[in-house]
């Protein structure tokens, strides 16, 4: 999967650096397009920061060839770093389970790799569990150029780590 990202993705100055951008919102619903242009915004930030960011609707596999869930598992393990954002719109229930069946899959070294950014006054048991359940990192943003510096300043982390050997790479092989 790994190869078919860096294939099927545009370069960046990082290329082989992937952060899956993950966050709430339903393909071709009206509703929710504030929300999938939120999420582009996000990946395009990232992008313009040199990392290889995506989203799943980036790669373009069909659902008939690999489900929904199944694309998010094979994304997050193929990936250096896994970014979470949640909108306080209420619309948060799909991110949290996508949240839960992508850290129940992960291994503890694994976690490390994953954020999960809120935006202020979201609150809910599941995010609860991200921190306490799986150990993964948890961090509030009040404005989009709070989400920007705590995504930045995590994969920045994780990228270090990664040099530093102290958290293994290839993201697959934990």
């Amino acid at each position: 999967m790994r190869d078919r990202l860096l294939d099927s993705l545009e370069p960046t100055r990082y290329r082989r650096f992937l952060v899956y951008v993950m966050g709430a919102y339903k393909a071709h619903d009206i509703e929710n397009e504030a929300a999938f242009a939120f999420l582009e915004r996000v990946r395009d930030g990232l992008r313009s920061e040199g990392f290889n960011a995506f989203l799943a609707t980036d790669v373009g596999i069909e659902l008939d060839e690999m489900d929904a869930g199944t694309q998010s598992l094979e994304f997050a393990r193929a990936s250096n770093a896994v970014i979470f954002v949640v909108r306080n719109d209420g619309r948060n229930l799909g991110v949290g389970i996508e949240t839960g069946a992508v850290l129940e899959d992960m291994s503890d070294r694994a976690r490390e790799r994953v954020l999960f950014l809120h935006e202020a006054g979201v609150q809910s048991a599941m995010i609860a569990a991200v921190a306490d359940r799986w150990d993964a990192t948890v961090r509030t943003f009040d404005a989009e150029d709070d989400l920007y510096n705590e995504a930045r300043l995590f994969i920045r982390d994780v990228m270090r780590r990664e040099t530093s050997d102290e958290l293994p790479f290839p993201p697959e092989s934990d």
